[in-house]
């Protein structure tokens, strides 16, 4: 039966014709065939009988059907490949068949033109040969995936690679020794720690062996052949271990020591974390005698959500080395095939990769693929064939591997390592393996895969099988191989005994080379000892405002403004001027121009956020006439400062990991992520539990990124009120980030200069207003951004001496009720504004509260609901620090954050007042 798909050689035919009669009326890959077919048909058969078959109608359909034979092999070769070590090889698909194209055992022995072959092949061959070629290349240990692709180039150069070499790498003896050695440690370890520490956890690559050897190789041709300096790595528990001490050098003792549990409590810092996702740092030297710095990311148990936190690290250190240079820094995932395919940080992560504002020059991809997921089988994790679908969307290649051949997997490592650094794309390795062990060691895999683990329960150690391959090839005799197995296995029994001997000391905390642990921040800004009252003046002098603000307001003299922006402009700069009547967004950008003046820059991300959400910030103009960008508060920079804005991607999750990681290293400046709602951040609630609240705890790795999250009851519905500060409060402990509701832009303007300029490496969380942008009451003076600082508790400057009832209220309710109050005319009741969250203001509280030790009626007024906002969070504090009791007043629990319905928000938010003004 011939097939008739849309490369069937009816289609070629039709194609053929088409061309025939205009040639510009086809595709130019189609032109190029073309042109090359109807050369090779031109020459006449050589008297040896090497020539085509002569010209006619049959040869013509023949031919034609061979060129789809061929781009099906290509495009499709991958489902004939030997690639699963646990399953048989497939010898025969019904799509590859030349009989599925017409061509019958008497074509075998003809001879077609075969254009897109290497050179050294020729353009001629028989079909016999042409089959066997294309199964070499593309049906053995590797299968391809990258006719997808639509950059002619790219395919082009890929072809070329891989046909050339028939994906058949050519090593040198030393280089198949040093895949030995790698093999080696990796299984001795292994076999080590199982034996001395039986049912232990810790995720043994074993199974996926190959990967160890691959890394060595990956990064020794990354350094001598790309001139990569920095590796940013990210991977998941499975081999963890093993790769920190067989890749990354980090000495076998401290392995051990792990197992031991050889720590002193009473030294360390935090609650500490499981070994297993533990980072590490280490500056490697490569079997090419290069020397690379390599930086394993700290890891929780939602094992994907690293992937945006290591490119976002990676970006900063582009930036600071220029991010033109993206060969020198290299980020390097390695996945878990169900967690690739099952998690959505993934295709967050892969949607940055040529974004503007997120791009590393492309990362490597490695999915060790267990063909398992905990104890699920791939049928019962995902809807595709390959684990690795979803990456296609990138138009980048995908190279599927088998796990127990390491020089197909060291070769395909290096093909990869040239395409990212060419294309400047990502690149996906596909290591088909298996896991010798279940999910974790103290796990049995019969119970629910029995017939899986009965084929993997005798298989032979990839080292053992690679040591007999060798051998047999006469690399080496039987004697060196058992050497470098036992030089391994002394060297791991040598750092055991001396553990042993550490018995009540704590493990040595060092890393290869003398590097610092992973837990110590990048070089930058020192941690003050307090961190929210560090001292930092953030007045600045009017003179100085007003020069900024002359320069931030301004456009170069040939940009065309929109009327209304270049009103606005004009507005703010009046506004500084006069000293009086500043709002949120002129604000905001002083205190960013003030930043990036003293040379520190800024980066902003989040959606809308150059314009802002509201149309308020207006941080890049466009130019009406060309659409030309120019960043104004750029024209305050100095020594190194400057501000970016980005309009990010529509994620939450994959952005905030990003930006979290992007902060890690880029502790000299200020790294911001806005959400467009305060309840947008809900999708990015995993990275703030795993990182952002315990990242310092558990991994003592310091970020200072701060958070707006506009928040405030408008009506505008459940998903535009709150910014579920309710989370934040329940995370809060250790003083592991700082939690504001600021109410005036100076308060803000104040907040932003004092994470900057003081250097705090701990999280600022900020409740951003909405209405309050444009409230003509919250605005600010000169004075108030010139000569005040952050003031984390407000007292009412209004209040009566001795009032009858104190109001505490946070955020935007403020200004609710002190309009009520001035309409109302009331006398006898003081409203106090808590700004700062947490860390509790207990200070600044205790002379508010001291002020008015005589009024027997406290509230706590808020908007939320009453089991959300602060109030179960500052009720116990305030009672049981000042024997006050608290009344409450706000809207009754509920289940959503707000209504959906503007009449009943409004009546809500008045009885909210009313009961306030009525003393209920």
């Amino acid at each position: 039966m011939t097939y008739k798909g849309p490369w069937s050689g009816q289609y070629i035919e039709t194609q053929y014709s088409r061309w025939r009669q205009d040639p510009n009326s086809v595709d130019p890959d189609w032109q190029f065939f073309f042109q090359g077919f109807e050369l090779g048909l031109s020459k006449k058969p050589a008297a040896s009988g090497e020539g085509c078959e002569p010209c006619d109608e049959q040869t013509v359909r023949k031919q034609s059907r061979v060129e789809a034979l061929v781009y099906r092999y290509r495009d499709i070769g991958h489902l004939l490949s030997c690639t699963d070590p646990l399953a048989e090889c497939p010898i025969d698909h019904p799509l590859l068949n030349p009989g599925a194209f017409g061509l019958d055992e008497k074509d075998m022995q003809r001879r077609f033109h075969a254009p897109g072959l290497p050179e050294h092949l020729g353009r001629q061959m028989t079909l016999g040969e042409l089959v066997n070629h294309l199964r070499q290349t593309y049906c053995r240990s590797v299968g391809v995936e990258y006719m997808h692709i639509q950059d002619p180039e790219e395919r082009k150069w890929l072809r070329e690679q891989m046909e050339s070499t028939q994906n058949m790498p050519s090593l040198s003896e030393e280089e198949k020794i040093r895949i030995l050695r790698k093999l080696s440690e990796a299984s001795a370890l292994e076999q080590f720690i199982h034996k001395k520490y039986l049912g232990q956890k810790r995720f043994s690559v074993e199974g996926a062996d190959v990967i160890i050897p691959l890394l060595d190789s990956l990064l020794a041709h990354a350094a001598g052949e790309h001139d990569c300096g920095q590796i940013v790595l990210g991977m998941t528990h499975r081999g963890r271990l093993n790769v920190q001490a067989n890749i990354l050098n980090r000495p076998y003792a401290d392995v051990i020591g792990e197992f031991e549990s050889h720590h002193n409590p009473e030294a360390e810092v935090g609650a500490g974390d499981v070994k297993y996702h533990k980072g590490f740092r280490g500056k490697v030297t490569t079997s090419g005698k290069r020397q690379i710095d390599i930086l394993m990311a700290d890891n929780p148990s939602h094992l994907e959500s690293v992937n945006p936190v290591v490119e976002g690290m990676a970006r900063a250190r582009l930036d600071a080395a220029g991010i033109e240079n993206t060969g020198a820094v290299l980020p390097l995932l390695l996945h878990g095939d169900a967690a690739f395919s099952g998690q959505g940080i993934v295709a967050e992560t892969l949607n940055m990769s040529q974004l503007d504002g997120y791009h590393t020059g492309g990362t490597v991809h490695i999915i060790v693929n267990n063909q398992i997921g905990y104890t699920a089988l791939p049928e019962d994790l995902r809807s595709t064939r390959y684990a690795t679908d979803i990456a296609k969307s990138l138009m980048v290649p995908i190279f599927h591997v088998h796990g127990e051949n390491p020089e197909a997997a060291v070769h395909i490592a290096k093909l990869a390592c040239d395409y990212r650094m060419r294309f400047g794309k990502d690149v996906i390795m596909d290591v088909v393996c298996y896991r010798r062990y279940g999910h974790n060691e103290g796990d049995e895999p019969y119970f629910t895969q029995p017939l899986m683990y009965e084929r993997i329960k005798n298989r032979p150690t990839p080292a053992r099988v690679y040591a007999r391959q060798l051998i047999e090839q006469g690399v080496l005799d039987e004697n060196t191989a058992s050497d470098i197995r036992e030089q391994t296995t002394q060297c791991i029994q040598e750092a055991y005994d001396a553990v042993q001997k550490q018995t009540n000391e704590p493990a040595q905390e060092t890393t290869a080379e003398g590097h610092p642990p992973t837990t110590a921040p990048e070089k930058g800004r020192q941690q003050p000892q307090d961190q929210q009252d560090s001292g930092v003046d953030t007045a600045v002098k009017p003179s100085l405002l007003k020069q900024l603000a002359a320069k931030i307001n301004a456009a170069p003299d040939d940009f065309h403004l929109h009327p209304k922006i270049e009103k606005l402009l004009k507005k703010r700069l009046a506004a500084v001027k006069d000293g009086k009547r500043i709002d949120w967004a002129n604000a905001e950008a002083l205190g960013f121009a003030t930043i990036v003046n003293q040379g520190i820059s800024i980066r902003l991300s989040g959606q809308d956020s150059q314009r802002g959400t509201f149309s308020q910030r207006h941080s890049v103009l466009f130019n009406t006439a060309t659409n030309a960008e120019h960043v104004p508060i750029n024209n305050a920079a100095k020594g190194g400062g400057g501000f970016t804005a980005i309009n990010s991607l529509l994620s939450e999750a994959g952005v905030l990991g990003f930006e979290y990681g992007y902060s890690l290293v880029h502790t000299n400046g200020l790294t911001l992520w806005e959400a467009q709602f305060g309840d947008f951040v809900n999708n990015a609630q995993a990275v703030i539990d795993l990182y952002l609240a315990s990242g310092e705890t558990k991994w003592g790795r310091r970020s200072g990124l701060v958070l707006l999250l506009p928040h405030g009851y408008e009506g505008q519905g459940p998903d535009h009120s709150s910014s579920r500060v309710e989370r934040f409060l329940q995370l809060a402990a250790d003083e592991n980030f700082c939690v504001c509701n600021p109410t005036t832009p100076a308060q803000y303007y104040h907040l932003l200069r004092r994470q900057a300029c003081a250097g705090i490496l701990k999280p600022l969380i900020i409740l951003t207003p909405k209405s309050l942008l444009r409230h003509p009451e919250a605005v600010s003076s000169l004075d108030d951004l010139a000569k005040g600082k952050f003031q984390k508790v407000i007292d009412d400057t209004r209040a009566p001496k001795n009032p009858e009832q104190v109001v505490l209220v946070s955020g935007k309710l403020f200004y609710d009720l002190a309009e009520a109050r001035n309409d109302r005319e009331e006398k006898n009741t003081a409203i106090i504004r808590v700004e700062q969250l947490y860390p509790f203001a207990e200070e600044q509280l205790v002379s508010v509260i001291k002020k008015y030790k005589n009024c027997r009626r406290w509230v706590w007024a808020q908007e939320e609901p009453a089991n959300m906002g602060a109030w179960n969070y500052i009720r116990p504090l305030l009672e049981t620090r000042f024997s006050i009791t608290l009344n409450y007043i706000g809207r009754k629990a509920s289940a959503s954050t707000a209504t959906g319905y503007h009449h009943v928000h409004k009546q809500q938010q008045q009885q909210i007042i009313d009961m306030v003004m009525e003393k209920k």
